[in-house]
């Protein structure tokens, strides 16, 4: 398939069936007109948010892209029950966003491990503040550190990790608690693209494993697409949906498909979105 015949593949808003023929599922997040303000200490309003809705599929990778500013990591922020929205709800399944809870996990780009912890005590730690049995909470956690390549290392501590190691306890420590859905934050913008390489293939291993509900911000347009099912492209500040976007690529994927048709397909799509809110937003 050539790039011309690609771009007609991508697939439009209101299908029914996505690229590997699968009925769309019911939403497992709902972003529903949200709006957030902040207060400038000057005492202006300033909209980060205007008006977004959201529905996020279960069991699928969606991906948040968009001008820097744009609010993708507040929205996130909304999801995680870390801020509240001016207006607007977030539900995940029937219930409303409140607060933070268990039925979601976060990876951030910063390190936040316990410094203090080893891998194994960090992995575990929500299980342990579930008061999990220690013989199912030691299950659970040698699973995840085999999983993400991490058992040799179950008595290091941070410090004596790596970017990369450090990004994949955290994703271990994520998955252990079994989250209906899993929110990462530009989670390895800190990494030289090595390392970056290797994180995205590990997630994508995982995921297939697992498939669980994600929710990812980046600003790498080919992660995007490499890692999501749908993309969601905002507008600059405040940000909005500009276009959803459900990605034709077949899985499982691999880093080698960048120079595929279809991914170019998307990719000029993409760039072509956010090079005109550039340009919008410099008048």
């Amino acid at each position: 398939m050539n790039v011309a015949a690609a771009l007609k593949s991508v697939i439009p808003l209101d299908a029914a069936v996505d690229a590997h023929g699968r009925i769309d599922t019911p939403p497992r997040l709902r972003i529903k007109d949200v709006r957030l303000e902040y207060q400038m200490p000057s005492g202006k309003t300033v909209a980060a948010i205007d008006r977004i809705s959201i529905d996020v599929p279960d069991n699928e990778f969606a991906v948040i892209v968009g001008p820097s500013g744009c609010g993708k990591s507040s929205l996130l922020y909304l999801v995680a029950g870390l801020a509240e929205p001016t207006e607007g709800d977030i539900l995940l399944g029937d219930s409303v966003v409140d607060g933070p809870g268990a039925d979601r996990g976060m990876v951030f780009q910063s390190y936040t491990l316990f410094p203090w912890l080893t891998v194994r005590e960090n992995v575990e730690f929500g299980l342990k503040r579930r008061k999990v049995a220690p013989q199912e909470r030691e299950d659970i956690v040698n699973r995840y550190l085999n999983e993400t390549g991490l058992a040799a290392f179950h008595d290091a501590y941070p410090k004596q990790l790596s970017g990369g190691m450090m990004q994949r306890v955290a994703i271990a420590r994520a998955l252990a608690n079994d989250p209906k859905i899993l929110l990462m934050d530009e989670p390895f913008g800190a990494l030289d693209s090595q390392t970056r390489s290797s994180m995205q293939k590990l997630l994508l291993r995982v995921w297939e494993q697992h498939q669980k509900t994600v929710l990812f911000v980046t600003h790498d347009i080919d992660e995007a697409i490499l890692l999501g099912d749908r993309i969601y492209v905002m507008t600059a500040r405040p940000g909005r949906l500009k276009q959803e976007i459900k990605v034709p690529i077949a899985r499982p994927r691999s880093l080698d498909m960048v120079m595929d048709p279809e991914f170019i397909a998307v990719k000029r799509r993409i760039l072509d979105l956010l090079r005109n809110e550039i340009k919008d937003d410099e008048h």
